[in-house]
């Protein structure tokens, strides 16, 4: 690979990296929101790196587009609390001659949506009896977000938007049943083949989790810090009503507020409320769900 490339790739994520820590470059809008969220919960962070791998080179006349990926970890000091962050950014940018431009951007949003998904599923309780009976293990669901937030789980499909595909997962981790109906408006479930749209799709999964009366369930909270690890934020980005991200409680912080880990942009005890997303609008909405098994 033409060395200039890597250079130039290299020192695009080393400025991106070295934004985090000195509030006085220039910075993308999601990193002030970022910054001005770590004030105000005042949080200091200690330590930044990152590393990155080119996975595709496109030439297209004089340009050159390159998708690269940026691990990010953040050594985040919170009153008497440290915790590392981390994080995952599939990123494409442009080259001309050597440069890289300026509006390079990340090559996904952190957001999922399917439009071919109903507005609310249809909730039915067919449900996995061998689980059924099962109280839901938080710390089970918590080691399997731990364990796979950054990798891909070879039992399961994987998906270009992967977020609610993961949460399932860590959800069916920690003891929840499947509602298997064989349908994929219906229930909750994945045989491999196939998959009802609760199972991957953000949307689906939210009203599936307030909807459900038997089995896995959503007992909606007011407030993000009455979560526990194990629970579920859903994320609406736009306030539009659709439902577009999904993520799991795996921690809290100095202030009882959640930490989280999530896919699609793969994310490890990550703050909440996500201003630091090139998806936050000031018109999101959440949904908190307090998980249990019934």
């Amino acid at each position: 690979m033409d060395q200039s490339i890597v250079n130039a790739i290299h020192q695009l994520a080393k400025n991106r990296n070295q934004s985090f820590i000195d509030p006085a470059l220039y910075q993308p809008t999601d990193l002030m929101r970022g910054r001005d969220a770590l004030d105000r919960r005042q949080v200091r962070l200690v330590h930044s790196k990152a590393a990155g791998d080119i996975v595709r080179v496109q030439r297209i006349a004089d340009q050159t587009i390159v998708d690269y990926v940026v691990q990010y970890e953040w050594l985040i000091k919170q009153k008497d609390q440290l915790y590392v962050e981390e994080r995952q950014e599939r990123r494409r940018a442009q080259l001309r001659a050597g440069d890289v431009e300026i509006d390079e951007e990340m090559m996904l949003d952190e957001q999922e949506l399917d439009p071919t998904s109903p507005l609310l599923p249809n909730v039915v309780e067919e449900l996995d009896e061998s689980r059924q009976k099962s109280r839901y293990n938080r710390r089970a669901a918590v080691r399997y977000a731990e364990r796979w937030w950054n990798d891909y789980n070879p039992d399961y499909n994987r998906f270009t938007d992967n977020c609610t595909n993961f949460i399932s997962q860590c959800l069916y981790a920690g003891g929840a049943p499947m509602n298997r109906t064989g349908q994929k408006s219906k229930g909750w479930w994945t045989d491999g083949a196939s998959w009802s749209l609760s199972w991957t799709v953000a949307h689906s999964l939210r009203w599936y989790l307030s909807g459900s009366s038997k089995g896995l369930k959503g007992e909606e909270k007011e407030t993000a810090s009455e979560l526990e690890p194990g629970d579920v934020i859903c994320y609406d980005f736009t306030g539009d009503g659709r439902w577009q991200h999904t993520t799991i409680v795996v921690a809290k912080d100095e202030n009882n507020e959640p930490l989280v880990n999530a896919q699609t942009v793969n994310s490890r005890m990550r703050y909440w409320t996500y201003e630091d997303s090139t998806a936050w609008t000031p018109e999101i909405k959440y949904k908190f769900f307090k998980i249990v098994v019934i």
